[in-house]
């Protein structure tokens, strides 16, 4: 059974940082794109960041571009985010989501229809 869960959320002033992570276990995804999404209260869903398999490749959301940072260690099946400069509008649960339909890709996934499976999120809040 595959799992993805995520750890490092929590409450934070604005300016602040965090480092979430995400451990998979079931199967190695090394081959494969992984990602960061987050949703806000009475939003949809949003990209965060992902990343390809083999790190040289990430993609950004503008809204974050210069504050986070995606990264992976194959060895350990796990992805982070290094959050800093953290706004309140930075607050949502965040989602860890890993991709199995393309391996060896050049260029990052960016979309939640091109990743199967999920995370069961975790809360990030920054204060103001």
């Amino acid at each position: 059974q595959v799992q993805l869960v995520e750890s490092g959320g929590g409450l934070v002033q604005a300016g602040g940082s965090l480092r979430l992570s995400c451990a998979a276990s079931g199967r190695t995804f090394s081959r494969y794109d992984m990602g960061w999404f987050r949703q806000a209260p009475g939003e949809k869903r949003e990209f965060v960041a992902s990343v390809n398999w083999s790190g040289r490749s990430t993609a950004y959301a503008d809204s974050v571009k210069g504050r986070f940072t995606i990264s992976r260690d194959n060895a350990k099946n796990t992805v982070y985010l290094q959050m800093n400069s953290l706004k309140p509008e930075d607050t949502a649960v965040y989602y860890c989501a890993a991709e199995s339909g393309r391996a060896y890709s050049a260029q990052p996934a960016r979309l939640t229809d091109e990743y199967d499976y999920w995370g069961q999120g975790t809360q990030v809040t920054v204060s103001s």
